[in-house]
């Protein structure tokens, strides 16, 4: 399993490239960090990756990848459903029994830090808490890709810290991690650093 890019490009009509001649691997049991500037392209080739934006150049070969799963910056969740309920729900969506769902999500709320908050509706979780939440949830639903947006954009620097301690427990032999980020805590978490500045092009023209 691995996602490979070749020679990519991309840019919006009427606008400069954002970046050009990107060739890289992304493989699993490791969590890629992606960097750069604003307006380098990092929630743009997540797109790309994820299939929802088509590169204007280059290729993306997806190698035994088949569910992807996105966390955003700004968590979403059901208000009145517990933390447990967010992360037991892919597990009850895969099949997995009521029992079996229940004990998985005790022991990923308690990887993430969160046994505590476990009977918690989501609409009380504190910001951290409910990123974390997130990163639980996705990784009950064991995706192929994992693409995880600026984790700690919206967070203040204690509780940005805490969610970049646990950042590591989404790493998996059977899931591709890619994190955008602009922190260099939550880059320095991460095992693999790809920064898209230095695929900018000199030119608008490239």
């Amino acid at each position: 399993m691995h996602v490979e890019v070749a020679e990519l490009g991309h840019a919006y009509p009427g606008c400069a490239w954002l970046f050009r001649d990107l060739s890289f691997t992304f493989e699993p049991g490791r969590i890629h960090a992606l960097t750069g500037a604003s307006g380098s392209g990092k929630s743009t080739l997540m797109a790309i990756l994820a299939g929802w934006t088509t590169p204007s150049e280059g290729r993306v070969a997806l190698h035994e990848v088949d569910t992807t799963s996105w966390v955003f910056q700004n968590p979403h969740g059901i208000a009145r459903r517990t933390a447990a309920d967010h992360v037991a729900y892919p597990l009850l969506a895969a099949g997995e029994t009521t029992d079996a769902a229940d004990q998985r999500a005790d022991e990923l709320l308690t990887r993430f830090g969160l046994s505590a908050v476990g009977a918690r509706p989501f609409r009380h979780l504190s910001g951290g808490e409910a990123q974390r939440l997130m990163l639980a949830r996705a990784t009950a639903a064991d995706p192929d890709l994992l693409l995880v947006d600026e984790p700690t954009a919206q967070l203040d620097r204690a509780t940005a810290h805490v969610v970049n301690d646990v950042l590591r427990h989404v790493a998996s032999d059977t899931t591709i991690v890619i994190v955008a980020t602009h922190d260099e805590e939550t880059r320095d978490a991460c095992d693999v650093h790809l920064d898209l500045s230095a695929y900018s092009p000199a030119r608008p023209d490239g």
